[in-house]
């Protein structure tokens, strides 16, 4: 059954990155540039929300006009991989707070739900208090969740299990930067969920963090 989930989620990102890797092939700066290009500059992602907070608090997109979000989708449920990404992007998270508190205070990271029919914001409110104490969970009807997850141009279907309410959900395993007006920057690293979450993913996130948090 993990199989299938994580296949999914596996096959998602790879076609994202194929798509966004031809698309930019012939953008590459030679080394004397003074600035690089952000990965994922013009690219239609993003877009207006409005979801519901781990306090139950209505959160639309333009209450975070003028800082940049660290996005990720994924679900509370999951047994494996969502954990580990989570864990591995708030530590990247700190890590850079730790090394430029002010660049690391214009970041908002968010966990938007692919799973509301369990997600509740009491569901959401213990998980992700577990990771980085700035952590906004975000849930929503099942078609607030859809336009969102849509606009981000994230996957997700439901995988029966042995009961129905022990199902899992494949997603697109995918970490978003969004600069400050909500346009994409980049795609944050996430390794292969099997690898420890110290083992250079979160310094990996640290360092596109640095690159492109102005």
């Amino acid at each position: 059954m993990m199989n299938i989930a994580i296949m999914g989620q596996k096959l998602a990102r790879s076609s994202l990155l194929l798509i966004l890797g031809a698309a930019l092939a012939s953008c590459n700066a030679p080394a004397e540039a003074p600035a690089a290009q952000p990965p994922l500059a013009g690219a239609k992602i993003g877009g207006p929300f409005v979801l519901t907070d781990q306090d139950g608090k209505t959160v639309r997109d333009t209450d975070f006009a003028g800082k940049y979000r660290l996005v990720y989708f994924g679900y509370s449920f999951c047994p494996d991989i969502c954990p580990v990404d989570v864990q591995k992007l708030m530590r990247g998270l700190s890590q850079f707070e730790k090394s430029d508190a002010a660049r690391g205070a214009k970041i908002v990271p968010m966990f938007i739900t692919v799973d509301p029919e369990r997600d509740t914001p009491a569901a959401l409110k213990p998980f992700v208090a577990r990771y980085h104490p700035r952590l906004i969970g975000l849930t929503g009807t099942p078609e607030q969740i859809a336009a969102v997850a849509k606009a981000y141009v994230v996957t997700y279907h439901k995988v029966p299990g042995s009961a129905p309410d022990r199902y899992l959900m494949a997603h697109s395993q995918l970490a978003f930067l969004m600069d400050p007006t909500g346009k994409p920057l980049a795609l944050l690293p996430l390794d292969d969920p099997s690898t420890d979450p110290d083992e250079g993913a979160p310094d990996k996130v640290a360092a596109d963090l640095a690159k492109w948090v102005r």
